[in-house]
């Protein structure tokens, strides 16, 4: 299934690989790139039909197991094998598929995806979709709304818990992103009851090292989520992102990082000695 993803590489160490939520893009990662680059071989990644990456081939869905396959085979592209991963909602959901299917050495998830229960599904689609549907807005109204402090709160606050944070053309960015991304549409329908059903992949026992961390003012996922997760995933370490939003990576930078080198250590540390 070929489909070359953009990406951005950076730093020396073992792989880390990074994955982007639903109508986002590798920048969210930026950060804690510089970071995460002192310690690994960061790998940023846009997932397919996202950012910059190209559409799933023809005929193939978006379901978790074919990103799984399109990621696995990107990795042989690079060069990497087992990679560390971590990823945000739907980066998140991918990096435990990726654990599952034995193809990293370790998962970090941001706020993962797909531990819904009923009143979340409603929760999560009527944040969700008006963002989507705002970034359809007339390219002049986004970056207008994206220069003034009170648009860049109206833009963010579902997201982020502090989006004053983020610079205008890093909002207006984002809103793009949201706008043009191909696969949006496709990923949202694994996510609601017409489409999503939760895979054995997010059940059962860790295989390898996974941390769920969770943004305690998380407005589209929240945060009780992680107690379903707890019970689906067994082994699984579970930390709770302090004054943080559902894209944690701008409120905070350090317990994010601090997150990913945990996780990775646990790795480290369970590895059979050579």
């Amino acid at each position: 299934m070929k489909c070359e993803l953009a990406y951005t590489r950076r730093g020396q160490g073992e792989p880390l690989v990074l994955l982007h939520g639903i109508g986002h893009r590798r920048a969210a990662f930026d950060p804690v790139i510089d970071e995460l680059a002192q310690h690994y071989d960061v790998i940023a990644v846009d997932l397919p039909g996202l950012g910059d990456s190209p559409a799933l081939p023809a005929g193939t869905g978006y379901s978790a197991e074919n990103v799984v396959s399109v990621l696995a085979e990107n990795f042989e592209r690079w060069g990497v094998d087992r990679p560390h991963v971590a990823g945000n909602s739907l980066g998140g959901l991918i990096s435990i598929a990726l654990a599952q299917h034995g193809q990293v050495r370790s998962a970090t998830g941001l706020s993962p995806a797909g531990y819904f229960r009923p009143w979340s599904l409603l929760q999560a689609t009527l944040t969700l979709l008006p963002l989507k549907l705002g970034s359809y807005l007339p390219k002049p109204v986004l970056r207008l709304a994206a220069s003034v402090a009170i648009g860049r709160f109206l833009i963010g606050f579902v997201l982020y818990r502090h989006p004053g944070r983020y610079s205008a053309e890093r909002v207006y960015g984002d809103a793009l992103a949201m706008r043009s991304g191909k696969g949006f549409w496709r990923y949202f329908l694994r996510c609601v009851p017409l489409g999503f059903t939760s895979p054995a992949a997010f059940r059962g026992s860790a295989k390898v090292p996974i941390t769920i961390a969770w943004g305690d003012h998380d407005l589209i996922l929240h945060q009780s989520q992680a107690k379903l997760a707890a019970k689906r995933m067994r082994g699984a370490e579970f930390v709770t992102l302090k004054d943080c939003g559902h894209v944690p990576m701008g409120d905070s930078p350090e317990q994010v990082v601090a997150a990913i080198r945990h996780t990775t250590a646990r790795a480290a540390a369970s590895a059979p000695a050579a």
